[in-house]
């Protein structure tokens, strides 16, 4: 059989029709933001939060985003800083300006050299302002060199509603941070080993670089003997920010981080200690791991505009997603995808997601995507089958 010169010419038409663009529609489903019902915890504190350190996710909360002054609290920076951008045997050398912070103090004097490493065991452990100010010099040039180096970090961390002055804490205008973003500071650092081995040490005596001066130094940490699994992290106190504390605890499922802000003024020291028990046997008693992944094998084949097939079948990405949950919770997951695509669809392109939702906020995403490529019709695509319908 032979094709006459007008079935070519309408083969060739029909190809060209197929080129036209088309739009393409995507569709999902809305997301409702669910309301946790939470049991409300008597707190001294005027801001406070409780948080799962693997992923900072919120799982107690009381004005956790208003945004305070944080007292030493704000060395956990300090010392995370010093750690990565510094090396432990570096040699510091104390300024008259370092030397001139009031207490607390270790009372280094200026022209001495301490190892870095010793500077932040007096920093961590007794809190001493001294010793931020020569570590904040020596990392950062000056302190206002390293106050922009805590605040980069602070933005690389996300903690967006905080803002350093002084690497010590001592009360400064713009000096705030909120508990949220303290708490996930706190969790951040105790990923360092070496800042974990620093916080956790009962003592720790050095002396200067060249031997004149012998100094011991003690943590006043007293939550680290409170709770099975407490590991930390740092105390604070000003005239402005009241007594502050950021703990944390691990356990063989979890790790939990705590942070209170303005717990109460003298004489009420111990009220950091109660606050931060109450946080974590909160989060102790109320909160299990569990994987909440969900593997969806079926999903409709999707429309292909202009391919050498009309559809492609679609699969999900494999994983797995575990966090703390309470029976409060409330998890969802939606799925979205293209309604159509426009060939040429490749092997393995990413079509759509699967969201997981814990209270309305979204947790993670999986792909959705496509299982087989799928070429664009060509004008040698439509003659060779024509050629083969008709010809052969």
């Amino acid at each position: 059989m032979i094709l006459s010169m007008q079935s070519v010419v309408l083969a060739i038409l029909c190809c060209a029709l197929l080129f036209l663009e088309l739009p393409l529609v995507s569709y999902g489903q809305t997301k409702e933001k669910d309301q946790k019902k939470e049991e409300k915890i008597e707190l001294h504190a005027q801001a406070a939060v409780l948080i799962d350190a693997e992923n900072g996710r919120v799982l107690y909360g009381k004005d956790e985003t208003k945004e305070l002054p944080m007292a030493s609290t704000t060395k956990i920076m300090t010392c995370i800083i010093a750690l990565e951008q510094g090396n432990l045997e570096d040699v510091v050398e104390v300024s008259s300006y370092a030397a001139s912070m009031p207490d607390v103090q270790l009372n280094i004097k200026k022209g001495e050299q301490y190892k870095l490493k010793d500077l932040l065991y007096s920093l961590m452990l007794e809190s001493h302002n001294d010793s931020a100010v020569a570590i904040a010099e020596h990392i950062g040039g000056s302190v206002e060199g390293f106050a922009a180096l805590m605040n980069q970090k602070a933005a690389d961390l996300g903690v967006y509603h905080t803002h350093f002055v002084t690497p010590n804490g001592l009360d400064a205008e713009g000096h705030y941070t909120t508990a949220a973003d303290l708490a996930r500071i706190g969790a951040y650092a105790i990923q360092n080993d070496t800042f974990l081995e620093i916080t956790n040490t009962p003592s720790h005596s050095f002396s200067d670089v060249k031997g004149k001066r012998k100094f011991q130094v003690n943590n006043k940490d007293a939550f680290l003997t409170m709770m099975e699994g407490a590991v930390g992290i740092k105390t604070g106190f000003t005239g402005k920010a009241g007594y502050c504390f950021v703990g944390a605890i691990k356990r063989k499922d979890k790790c939990l981080v705590s942070a209170v802000l303005a717990s109460g003024w003298p004489p009420h020291k111990k009220y950091k200690w109660a606050d931060t028990k109450k946080l974590m046997q909160y989060g102790v008693d109320n909160y299990e791991r569990k994987n909440i992944f969900q593997y969806k094998d079926s999903f409709p084949a999707i429309p292909v505009e202009q391919g050498v097939e009309d559809k492609v079948s679609l699969e999900m990405e494999q994983g797995k997603l575990e966090m703390l949950l309470s029976k409060q919770d409330n998890v969802k997951v939606t799925y979205q995808w293209e309604e159509k695509l426009q060939a040429p669809v490749a092997r393995g392109q990413k079509v759509g997601s699967a969201d997981y939702w814990v209270n309305g906020e979204k947790q993670a995403s999986f792909s959705i995507y496509t299982t087989h490529e799928v070429p664009k019709i060509s004008l040698v695509w439509c003659l060779r089958n024509l050629w083969q319908k008709y010809l052969l």
